[in-house]
């Protein structure tokens, strides 16, 4: 009897660490000097997680990224797919065949979350989405997203596609940094799309004082995430929450994290810094809330593996993907890179947003929406 006891209690640490849909009492969470990178407030924030669809944040860099090198342009034509009109909600709606520009699938992925919208830019950029989650990944290792891997563009359930909390903020800073002239689409709460003004779902970026936008996501297992970035009197911060309960807790930890964060009220190391933060620390993503199953895959296919990969395998797969895998970009190159075109996001016409005069972003109005859920 006391031999089987004790079988069991060595088992039960196991047991619990296997046990993916167990629910983690608490959040991760991250806020950051965007002047410098110093880490201001952190919980958990080396904590393996699920994105969802802060995914897209990833998926926008990588487009921004084609259109500074001239690969692409605001005011090309993509057309969708039958795989990106089958995306479910949130989405624009898309059918096979139909047309948008770069520039509509920006918008409709800030705004709306758009699911369809953020594979269009998937395949035209990568030609297929499976090839463009491998570049997503090497791209995020490129900037120290250590413990980030993605197989998709959307962020839909997938047991191998991880992130953490401190590795979101890097690339929400990355973006600001490297994109000056792209970033201001984050600002973006509205937009017009074949006759129709779509509002954003970003209560956040619609209503906190001095919030210039980012991203909300939401799955099961992740729970309520959210990247924010705000500035006040010049002093930017950029903060992350994953795994809100509810989609109010999440605003409420942000907007608590935020407004301790210009009140100067922080509890971090000032001398902190996220380059400097350990990686490969972040164990097994925790399924958030009790709502669904597990994680089902999702690059195009109805495959339901629901088995968790260790890190390790994962990193070997994942970079024997990226050494043996030929992708064939759909995107041909464009040699001379033409001048930006400035979004005009006002919402005063109802017209189909075009690219302006080239010209240097300088603004995009925001629109304050309450948005009913």
């Amino acid at each position: 009897m006391n031999t089987v006891k004790s079988i069991l209690l060595l088992l039960l640490p196991i047991c619990l660490l296997l046990a993916p849909n167990t629910s983690y009492a608490g959040h991760a969470a991250i806020m950051i000097d965007a002047s410098n990178g110093s880490v201001l407030h952190e919980e958990n924030a080396t904590h393996s997680w699920y994105p969802a669809s802060l995914t897209k944040v990833m998926t926008l860099y990588m487009t921004f990224d084609a259109l500074k090198a001239g690969e692409i342009q605001l005011n090309d034509i993509l057309t969708a797919s039958a795989h990106a009109a089958r995306q479910p909600q949130s989405k624009l709606g898309l059918r096979q065949g139909e047309k948008l520009t770069v520039q509509d699938a920006i918008l409709a992925v800030i705004t709306r979350s758009a699911n369809d919208a953020a594979v269009v830019l998937s395949e035209h950029l990568g030609g297929t989405e499976e090839n463009f989650a491998i570049k997503m990944t090497a791209k995020g290792h490129s900037l120290g997203m250590y413990d980030s891997h993605f197989m998709n563009a959307t962020g839909l359930p997938h047991p191998w596609q991880v992130t953490t909390s401190r590795d979101m903020a890097l690339l929400a800073w990355k973006t600001q940094q490297n994109f000056p002239n792209y970033y201001p689409f984050f600002s973006a709460h509205t937009f017009n799309f074949k006759g129709r003004e779509l509002h954003g779902i970003n209560k956040f970026t619609a209503n906190y004082p001095g919030a210039e936008g980012m991203k909300t996501g939401f799955t099961c297992g992740s729970g309520y995430n959210l990247i924010s970035v705000a500035n006040q009197n010049g002093k930017r911060l950029i903060g992350v929450i994953l795994g809100g309960m509810t989609s109010p807790e999440r605003y409420q930890l942000m907007i608590k994290m935020m407004n301790n964060g210009f009140a100067n009220r922080t509890d971090a190391n000032p001398a902190t810094n996220i380059n400097a933060m350990a990686s490969n620390t972040g164990g097994i993503p925790p399924f958030q809330l009790g709502c669904g199953n597990m994680p089902q895959t999702s690059i195009g296919s109805n495959s339901t593996n629901d088995t968790y990969i260790p890190k390790a395998k994962l990193n070997r797969k994942l970079t024997h993907s990226i050494h043996h895998t030929t992708i064939t970009p759909t995107v041909k190159k464009i040699t001379t890179i033409r001048p930006i075109a400035k979004p005009k996001l006002t919402v005063a016409t109802k017209s189909k947003i075009k690219s302006t005069k080239p010209k240097k972003i300088e603004q995009i109005n925001k629109t304050r929406y309450h948005h009913p859920k």
